[in-house]
């Protein structure tokens, strides 16, 4: 099964929504620090969460680019489809 941008967003967002402090309207656009209130240790957890959930592994370097959702479900789509 090959994942799109759309569902591997649907996916973070279905994870975050289990943690009570993060707000209920969030979608594929809301800034993960910002929005969420998330600091740097906050947001690696949640990566490795993420990269266990979906078996791939976000290189350090390529998280400096994440802002958003939807910027770490395309970062998700493209290392997979990379193989």
């Amino acid at each position: 099964m090959s994942e799109t941008v759309e569902s591997v967003s649907a996916l973070i967002i279905q994870k975050l929504l289990v943690n009570p402090k993060v707000p209920r309207d969030i979608d594929g656009n809301c800034k993960i620090m910002e929005d969420l209130a998330f600091d740097s240790l906050a947001v690696m957890n949640f990566v490795m969460e993420v990269e266990d959930s979906l078996d791939v592994s976000v290189p350090l370097d390529k998280l400096a680019d994440i802002r958003t959702i939807n910027d770490l479900a395309a970062c998700i789509v493209d290392l997979k489809n990379k193989g």
